[in-house]
């Protein structure tokens, strides 16, 4: 059957609805969302240990990152503290009702030590919900 282009009443509405321009636009904000969603992320440059899949994290869960960064220094989130400031705040997120899940993210030629002994501060104040963030090539 043979579509045909002209109406015989032009007065009528069109029972069709071109969708093309509307999934032209969704695919170009696709493409714009992900270019532009790696550069939001500001954090500390650390060359993160690989991993061999992708983990499933609750998106609904609050986060806290603590950072080793290659010369061994400490970050919570973006600022930089030292040991006993970092002992001091998670003393402090410990006595939250929900406390966060820390997320700890450390440089990957840093001696395997250096991890361990922020896990016992973290185990010293009884938070049990821990991340070990990697990278995925």
């Amino acid at each position: 059957m043979a579509r045909k282009f002209h109406r015989k009443d032009r007065l009528s509405a069109l029972s069709e609805i071109n969708v093309t321009p509307l999934i032209d636009l969704a695919f170009a904000l696709l493409i714009i969302f992900m270019i532009t969603t790696p550069l939001l992320e500001q954090t500390i440059d650390v060359n993160l240990p690989l991993e061999s899949a992708s983990p499933q994290q609750d998106r609904d869960t609050n986060f806290q990152t603590v950072t080793i960064d290659g010369d061994g220094l400490y970050f919570w989130g973006d600022e930089r503290v030292s040991t006993a400031q970092l002992r001091d705040r998670l003393a402090l997120t410990a006595q939250d009702r929900d406390p966060p899940v820390l997320s700890i993210r450390a440089d990957a030629q840093l001696p395997y030590q250096r991890v361990i002994t922020l896990m016992d501060m973290i185990k010293q104040n009884n938070l049990s919900r821990i991340s070990l963030d990697t990278r995925v090539d």
